[in-house]
C-alpha cells in the first residue's frame, strides 16, 4: 500500500513538472557524449520545428539547425563543457524549417557515470527578450547619439552667439562679459583697450558690394591679430569697429606706437570699375589700472570719437579733458535737437549779384540759431555737432520750409523774388523720400536751387543720389556745386552732374588779387565751366577790387561782404522792396 501511494506521489509530481515545462514552454534534453544521438522531449521538438515524436534524434538535427554564424561558437561552448566535465551554457539562433530564425538559450549539467559523461540540460525560446533587448540598445544608441548631438548644438549655439559669424572673432557681447570679467579679477594690474572704427568702410559696402565689404572686414580681422600681442583678447563689436583688451602691457607710450602702426597696417585699397576705394582706421587708445575698468569701453569710444574728429587715419588716448568736451557737445547737441522742435533755427539771406549788372539774381538761404541763452550762433558753432547727431538733413528740411515761407509772404506783398539756393546735405541727399517731400511742398519751377557740397556728388554717387539729383531737376530745381575747389572734384565728375552753376571757394577767390598763380588758376576754371555750359558764382568777394577782377575773369554771379552781408528776412525784404522800386523810377 505504501509503495503504491510512492508510485502515485511519484506520478503525481513528474505530471505536475510536465505541466510547469509545458507552461513555461522550456525542452529538455540529454546528451550521452559517447552516443551520436541525443533525447529530446515534445517541447524540444516544438522549439525546431521537426514535427517528431520520437524520444532519440541524431546529434547532427541539432547542430544543422543552428544558425550558420552561430554554429562554431556554440560547438565550441558544448566542447569546453566536455573539456572542463562543467556546466554547459551557450545561447545561439536557430533556423526553422520554414526559415523563420529563432533565438535560443541553453543549460545543462554534467553527469559522470563510470568514465561516460552525461549532459542533461534545458532549452528556451528567448526571441522576445533578445529582440527587446536588442530595440533597448538601439534606442539607447539613438539617444546617446541625440544626447550628443545636442551637446554638439548647444556648444555651437553658444558659440555663435558670443562669435560674429563672419570673422570668427568674439562679439559685443563676450567681450562685455570678458572685461567684466578683468574687472573682478583682483590681480589685475593694468589694462587697456583699443577700440579700431575702419575710416571709409560705409562707402566702400555701398560702392562696391556687401561681398567687397565683408572682405575688407575680414582682412581688418586678421591684420589685428598679427598686429597685437598674442594674450590680447580682440572682438567685433559693431558693423565696422572692433576693440582689443590688452592686459598688463609695458607703457602707454609703447601702447600708443603699436596702435600707430596698426593704423597703417590697416590702410587696404580696393579696386572697384576702375576705381581706387581706400580705407584706413582710426582708434581710441584708454587705459586703466585695478578695477577702474569697468568704464574703459566707452571712454576708448570717446578716444575714438576724437580720432575721427580730428581727421581720420590716426590715434588718440583719453583724457578726462576730451570727455569733458565730449559732455558739452552732447549737451550742446541736445539743445539743438530741442531748437529744431522750437523753431529756434531760422533763415538769413545774403544776395547774389550779375557781376556786370550788379542786380540782384539770387539769394543764398543761410542757417542760424537764436539761441535762447547765447544769442544768434553762426553754423560754424553748430553744424559739425548737427552732423554728429545726424540732425542735418532735418535743419535743411527745417530752414528750406522757412525760407519758402518768406518768399510766399514776399511775393503777396508785391515783391518779385529772386532764385533762392538752399544747402542740401549728404543725408537728405541720399534720403528715398526727399523728391516725394519736396513735391507736398508746392515748389514753383525754376525759383528754387539746391546747393551740393562738391565732396557730396563725388562721394555719394550712388543710384540714390542720382535718382534724386534728377528728381530735382524734373521738378524745376536747379542744381549747383558749393565750395568748388575745396574738395576733389573732376570734370567727368562734373558732365556726370550736369549743375546749373558752381560757386567757386572763397579760398581760390580771396588771393587773386595778389597772386598771378591765383589769378591763372581762376581763369582755368571759368573756362572749365563756361566749356561745359556752366555759370560760375564766386563767393567770398571781399572788396570791389574782387568784384571787378572777378568779372574781367568771367564769372556770371558774385557773392560776399563787398556785395551784401547775409541778413533777417525783414531786411531781406526791405532790400528787395527798395531794388524794386528804384528800378521801376527808369
Amino acid at each position: 500500500m505504501k509503495s503504491a501511494r510512492s508510485e502515485q506521489e511519484f506520478q503525481n509530481i513528474l505530471r505536475r513538472l510536465e505541466l510547469a515545462l509545458d507552461a513555461s514552454q522550456i525542452g529538455v534534453w540529454e546528451h550521452d557524449t559517447r552516443k551520436d544521438e541525443v533525447v529530446w522531449d515534445l517541447q524540444m521538438h516544438r522549439l525546431y520545428g521537426t514535427g517528431r515524436a520520437e524520444t532519440r534524434v541524431k546529434a547532427q538535427v541539432w547542430v544543422s539547425a543552428i544558425h550558420p554564424d552561430d554554429r562554431e561558437q556554440a560547438q565550441a561552448d558544448f566542447d569546453e563543457a566536455i573539456a572542463r566535465k562543467g556546466a554547459y551554457s551557450s545561447e545561439y539562433r536557430i533556423i526553422l524549417p520554414d526559415g523563420a530564425i529563432r533565438y535560443l538559450r541553453s543549460r545543462a549539467h554534467c553527469f559522470e557515470e563510470d568514465g561516460s559523461l552525461t549532459f542533461i540540460g534545458a532549452e528556451w525560446d528567448v526571441t522576445t527578450d533578445v529582440l527587446l533587448n536588442r530595440e533597448l540598445q538601439q534606442q539607447k544608441a539613438i539617444a546617446e547619439a541625440r544626447a550628443v548631438a545636442l551637446e554638439a548644438s548647444t556648444r555651437r549655439i553658444e558659440y555663435a552667439a558670443e562669435h560674429d559669424y563672419l570673422t570668427g572673432l568674439p562679439n559685443r557681447r563676450f567681450f562685455d562679459r570678458r572685461l567684466a570679467e578683468l574687472a573682478e579679477h583682483a590681480g589685475l594690474e593694468k589694462l587697456a583697450i583699443l577700440h579700431i572704427g575702419l575710416d571709409r568702410f560705409k562707402q566702400v559696402n555701398d560702392t562696391a558690394g556687401h561681398a567687397v565689404g565683408d572682405g575688407v572686414l575680414k582682412s581688418s580681422a586678421r591684420r589685428i591679430a598679427a598686429a597685437v600681442p598674442a594674450n590680447s583678447f580682440i572682438a567685433r563689436v559693431s558693423g565696422d569697429e572692433f576693440a582689443v583688451l590688452i592686459a598688463n602691457f609695458a607703457s602707454l607710450e609703447d601702447l600708443k606706437a603699436r596702435a600707430e602702426r596698426l593704423a597703417q597696417q590697416l590702410k587696404q585699397s580696393v579696386w572697384h570699375n576702375d576705381e581706387v576705394l581706400r580705407t584706413g582706421a582710426s582708434i581710441g587708445l584708454a587705459a586703466a589700472s585695478g578695477r577702474n575698468v569697468a568704464n574703459l569701453l566707452a571712454e576708448s569710444d570717446i578716444a575714438l570719437h576724437r580720432a575721427k574728429k580730428l581727421g581720420r587715419g590716426r590715434v588718440e588716448v583719453f583724457s578726462a579733458q576730451m570727455k569733458a568736451q565730449l559732455n558739452n557737445e552732447r549737451r550742446f547737441g541736445k539743445q539743438c535737437a530741442r531748437g529744431l522742435e522750437k523753431g529756434e533755427f531760422i533763415p538769413y539771406y545774403q544776395a547774389q549779384v550779375d557781376a556786370r549788372t550788379r542786380r540782384i539774381v539770387g539769394i543764398e538761404v543761410l542757417a542760424r540759431w537764436h539761441h535762447p541763452k547765447r544769442g544768434l550762433l553762426q553754423p560754424a558753432e553748430f553744424i559739425e555737432i548737427a552732423g554728429n547727431l545726424g540732425m542735418l538733413d532735418d535743419l535743411d528740411a527745417a530752414i528750406l520750409k522757412a525760407a519758402l515761407k518768406d518768399r510766399r509772404a514776399w511775393i503777396r506783398q508785391g515783391v518779385r523774388v529772386p532764385r533762392i539756393a538752399v544747402n542740401v546735405s549728404a543725408a537728405r541727399l541720399s534720403d528715398p523720400l526727399l523728391v516725394d517731400e519736396l513735391q507736398r511742398l508746392d515748389i514753383e519751377p525754376d525759383t528754387l536751387s539746391f546747393e551740393l557740397l562738391e565732396t557730396i556728388f563725388l562721394d555719394n554717387s550712388e543710384d540714390g543720389v542720382l535718382a534724386n539729383v534728377a528728381g530735382l531737376k524734373a521738378m524745376g530745381i536747379d542744381i549747383e556745386i558749393d565750395d568748388f575747389g575745396s574738395g576733389h572734384a573732376s570734370i567727368i565728375g562734373l558732365m556726370k552732374l550736369k549743375p546749373r552753376r558752381m560757386k567757386i571757394d572763397r579760398q581760390l577767390v580771396l588771393p587773386i588779387t595778389t597772386s598771378r598763380e591765383q589769378k591763372r588758376l581762376m581763369r582755368s576754371i571759368v573756362d572749365i565751366a563756361k566749356a561745359l555750359d556752366i555759370e560760375v558764382i564766386a563767393e567770398g568777394v571781399e572788396t570791389l577790387e574782387h568784384a571787378k577782377l572777378l568779372t574781367r575773369l568771367g564769372c556770371d554771379i558774385l557773392q560776399g561782404y563787398a556785395i551784401a552781408y547775409p541778413v533777417p528776412a525783414a531786411d531781406m525784404l526791405a532790400r528787395l522792396t527798395q531794388t524794386q522800386e528804384l528800378a521801376g523810377q527808369y
